[in-house]
This record gives structure tokens, C-alpha cells and sequence, in this order.
């Protein structure tokens, strides 16, 4: 899922439209009860249609993508660790991403997105670019899970870099035996006719891979971490135009790790940066609470949230509360139960925070400031 795509979820409006979450397995006898326990979960979307008065053939319409899944025996051979589908009268998207989600279904005028903003909140995703002379690999993780991203305009390797780069090029590669914590050669190549220089024919290479990586990871603003034998990292350094790639990398050959070696290792470099942007605003919030520049009530921060006013957003994990919003009047009511054309409130504030511009952070309810489902530092 790109930023463009979640961002295009969070601005429809209009009809009925369904979110359906939940956790799925990647590997083990656990594949089994995926389908079974989606198939739960659409029977609660069929039921939930029906009390918004839909008739029986236009609710299995808006179904029927669902229920295709639940015959696609090859889909669910192909986990990630959650699947998230998102269906309307006339558009339907699913997604299996590296996010751990709960069980939920929510049909409203609006998609849900709130288990989604892990992928675009203040301590959300990070990606590490594994890179040697044999391989590139793009992972895609957040703190509890990894998945790899599908590399389609990037070339899997230097020969084959080089070999579309300049045809008339004859390269012969002996490649050394892979070796346990980076010890192992790296592609040794000799070039007959024009450049000899290992450093350019490598930085062409590179060139290569942050062209494609550009394309991958455009309107992102996540860190990412470049995994790799030492001397590759200064080279790709000089190639890369990516603005949030980290000075700070992961050294040794990425051919010996596997996705979860590298997630933990990066991990280890992103989560000080995390925690630290967190930690500020937590403390800057203490510091301004009574001030007027912080907000921690629904009915105040829903509307400056859709107003530009929300510079940063602690929302709690896992909760709903239901309501109604006038974009017009600002006016904001919240529900004990859900009423007829009632929105996610806590939802919708952190899907407007984003939308302008703001920093969100899915937090446990108990470290939301104040004892509060939301709460905000204004910008003004």
C-alpha cells in the first residue's frame, strides 16, 4: 500500500462502505483458519448492511469480492501478518500488509482506517534496503512485523544492472560461498572494453537502484536503513536522493540475513529515533496542557483536526467512539452507542490530522495524555 492509496481510503465518503480487518498467518497449519474466521467476519458485514436497510441482492453485491477471497485457495497460500479490505457499490481493495490487526468490522459512510495509520504515524514504518552485487531486497517493517516489498523497476543485481546499462559490456563474475556474518566475497567481476573502475561500474549500479527506489518509495518520508558490506555503503550514499535515508547502517553481507535478522538490526537504529520524536511531543504536551494549545476533548479535537489545527495526535489503540460531525459548523456530538450516520470520532480525527499535515501517534490507551481516547497539540 503506498501513501497516495491509504490516502485516497481516507477521503472517500459517501454510500456504504465497509472495513474489514484481521490477523493472518504466514506459514503453518494456522493458514487454515484464516478464511473461516474472514468468512465470520463478512457474515457481521452482511448483518451490519442489512440494518442500514439494504436489500438483500445489493448487500451481496458490495459482498461478493469477499466471498471471491474465500474461494481463492492460492490468495490464502500467500499471507503477511494481517489482511485489511476495504468494499463499497463500486470499489473494492484488499490488502495483506506486515501489520498484526484485531478483529474488526465497521460499515459506515466512511472507510476505517485507524488499524491502517501505523503505516504513516510518527513511529510507524521504516525500510531496510539490502543491498550487495548479488541481490536487492526493499523490507518494509514496523515494530512488531516485517514483509518484503515487490522490486519491479529496480535490477536484482550489478551484472544485471550493467548489462542493460551498457550491452556491448562482456562481464565474467565468480562469485565467492556465502559466508556466516558478512564474511563472505562479494561478486568479483572483470570488464573488457571501456571502464575498469569497480567503484563506477558498482555507483552505476547504485544509480540504477535509487531510480527505481525513487519511483518505490515516492511522497515517503519514513527512515531507511541501508543494510550492506561496508565499503557499498559510502558509494550508494553518493547515488541515493532519498531524503530520509539514515547515516547510520547495518554492515555485512545482507545475503546471510533473513527478514526477520535484518528487521531486528534495524530495528535496534530506528527505535531511539521513534522514541525520541514521541518522548518531545509527550513532554511538549505536559508542557503546554491548560495553555489552550493542547485539546483532549472529542468535541474540540475532531473539529481543529479538520481544521488544520492539529499539529501532533495521540490516539488510543483499538478503541472506538461513535458520533456525529458537521464539517460545516464544526459542531462534534459523540455517542455511547453507535446512531444512523455515525463516524469513528477517533478515526476521523487522526484521519484529518494526517490529511493536514499533522503527526499521529497510535499509542495504548493508557498513554494517551490526560486519560484521554485523543488528544492534541494544537498549532494554534
Amino acid at each position: 500500500m503506498r501513501r497516495e492509496e491509504l490516502e485516497s481510503l481516507m477521503e472517500a465518503e459517501g454510500g456504504h462502505r465497509v472495513s474489514i480487518f484481521l490477523p493472518t498467518h504466514r506459514a503453518g497449519a494456522e493458514i487454515q483458519q484464516d478464511p473461516i474466521r474472514l468468512k465470520n467476519l463478512v457474515s457481521e458485514a452482511r448483518e451490519k448492511l442489512a440494518e442500514r436497510g439494504l436489500r438483500a441482492a445489493e448487500v451481496d453485491a458490495i459482498l461478493a469480492p469477499a466471498d471471491e477471497l474465500l474461494e481463492n485457495e492460492t490468495f490464502w497460500r500467500f499471507g503477511s501478518d494481517g489482511l485489511a479490505l476495504f468494499l463499497s457499490e463500486d470499489e473494492h481493495y484488499s490488502y495483506r500488509l506486515p501489520l498484526d490487526f484485531e478483529e474488526l468490522v465497521v460499515v459506515a459512510d466512511r472507510y476505517h482506517v485507524k488499524p491502517l495509520l501505523p503505516l504513516l504515524t510518527g513511529d510507524g514504518t521504516f525500510y531496510v534496503l539490502a543491498l550487495s552485487q548479488n541481490e536487492v531486497r526493499l523490507l518494509r517493517g514496523s515494530r512488531q512485523s516485517v514483509g518484503e516489498v515487490e522490486l519491479s523497476d529496480v535490477p536484482k543485481s550489478l551484472a544485471e544492472a550493467l548489462r542493460f546499462d551498457d550491452p556491448e559490456k562482456q562481464l565474467q563474475f565468480h562469485t565467492g560461498a556465502r559466508g556466516g556474518g558478512g564474511g563472505g566475497r562479494a561478486a568479483v567481476f572483470h570488464g573488457h572494453g571501456a571502464n575498469e573502475d569497480d567503484k563506477n561500474d558498482i555507483l552505476r549500479y547504485f544509480q540504477q537502484v535509487d531510480r527505481g527506489m525513487a519511483e518505490i518509495l515516492r511522497g515517503e518520508t519514513s527512515p531507511l536503513v541501508l543494510a550492506g558490506v561496508e565499503y557499498l555503503h559510502p558509494i550508494y550514499h553518493e547515488a541515493n536522493s532519498y531524503n530520509d535515508l539514515l547515516d547510520r547502517g547495518i554492515k555485512g553481507n545482507p545475503e546471510d540475513l533473513n527478514a526477520e535478522d535484518l528487521h531486528a538490526r534495524a530495528w535496534e537504529i530506528v527505535a531511539p529515533i521513534f522514541e525520541g520524536k514521541r518522548r518531545e511531543a509527550e513532554e511538549r504536551y505536559a508542557e503546554l496542557a491548560g495553555t489552550g494549545q493542547t485539546a483532549s476533548d472529542l468535541r474540540e479535537v475532531v473539529p481543529a483536526a479538520s481544521f488544520g489545527r492539529v499539529d501532533t495526535l495521540f490516539v488510543a489503540r483499538g478503541r472506538q467512539h461513535w458520533g456525529s460531525f458537521d464539517p460545516e459548523t464544526g459542531e462534534t456530538t459523540p455517542h455511547d452507542d453507535p446512531e444512523a450516520g455515525d463516524s469513528d470520532l477517533l478515526d476521523l480525527a487522526a484521519v484529518q490530522t494526517l490529511l493536514n499535515g499533522g503527526t499521529v501517534y497510535v499509542v495504548e490507551p493508557e498513554e494517551v495524555p490526560e486519560g484521554s481516547e485523543a488528544a492534541a497539540l494544537l498549532r494554534y
